[in-house]
């Protein structure tokens, strides 16, 4: 079975590899009460598991701190070459510290960072985790390779998926 197959080894126990979705560009406050959820569902494995992130802002640099605040290890999944040109100016630096801490980077052969290539990023984020975490209001998908999309995706293969939203909250 693949998730068998692709756990380390630790500590004479296996790692769990967390994946995460999630909305980019949110408000402070929210950006706040996400954190929190998200070291409150990561803090029961201390830091025995393994996090995936596309790094952008929002939710994915969100779960990217929180892993390496837990001690544990950081693989990035960049979608794209020109994929940092396509972030925010402004989230480079936090960018570029997080991808210089990943102690693995997947590219994906893509040149341009399109929707298609976000999509085949969250493709391949699920197809190399044991769970998924989504910072997801319920929402159906702004545009192709979204959130909801890639939920979906890990729903068709019956991957786990942890959806956390504040109650009332709105993007």
């Amino acid at each position: 079975m693949w998730v068998e197959t692709r756990r380390a080894e630790l500590q004479g126990g296996f790692v769990i590899r967390i994946g995460i979705t999630g909305h980019r560009g949110l408000t402070p406050g929210l950006d706040s009460a996400i954190a929190t959820m998200i070291a409150a569902h990561l803090a029961p494995r201390g830091c025995d598991f393994v996090g995936l992130s596309c790094l952008a802002d929002g939710a994915d640099t969100v779960f990217a701190e929180a892993v390496l605040a837990a001690g544990a290890p950081l693989e990035a999944v960049i979608p794209a070459a020109g994929y940092r040109e396509g972030l925010p100016e402004e989230h480079h630096p936090t960018y570029d510290r997080l991808l210089a801490r990943a102690v693995m980077v997947h590219r994906l052969p893509h040149q341009a960072s399109t929707s298609d290539a976000h999509m085949a990023a969250g493709r391949h984020l699920v197809d190399h985790c044991d769970q998924l975490v989504a910072v997801w209001d319920g929402e159906p998908a702004r545009g192709p390779g979204g959130t909801a999309d890639v939920v979906a995706y890990a729903r068709s293969l019956s991957l786990p998926v942890r959806v956390l939203w504040p109650q009332g909250a709105r993007r």
